[in-house]
């Protein structure tokens, strides 16, 4: 039992991440603001930070561990790619394997490749000389 309470508060973050895309994702077209010039850049970038906060979240979930980044990585391409399936049910969505191949997986690449040169550039600065 201690283990399961020592779990769950670690898929909180995930958990979170993966409703808000959800939410956002679960709106028609029609309900989805344009920001003229700017929509195409604004919305691809946010499938890149979203992603890219579910991706950590996913490291947080195994402890950071530095063998699970592919894991992490894995996880949230996955999660990615049942998201768009879900938009094929939305009205006026539609799935697009470019959002899940570029703009998702650059965003998981990005912030799983940043944390892990954070992390190691940190850890050889922590360790006496």
């Amino acid at each position: 039992m201690k283990k399961l309470s020592s779990i769950v508060p670690r898929w909180l973050p995930a958990l979170l991440v993966m409703l808000v895309i959800f939410a956002f994702s679960s709106r028609p077209s029609e309900d989805l603001p344009y920001f003229l010039g700017w929509d195409y850049f604004i919305k691809k970038s946010s499938h890149v930070v979203g992603y890219g906060l579910l991706a950590l979240s996913y490291l947080h979930l195994f402890n950071s561990n530095k063998k699970q980044y592919w894991l992490a990585w894995l996880f949230t391409v996955l999660y990615s790619a049942t998201d768009e399936f879900h938009q094929s049910f939305v009205p006026g969505r539609h799935p697009a394997l470019t959002d899940v191949l570029i703009f998702d997986n650059l965003g998981a690449l990005f912030a799983l490749s940043s944390h892990y040169f954070y992390r190691r550039t940190h850890e050889k600065e922590d360790q006496p000389t």
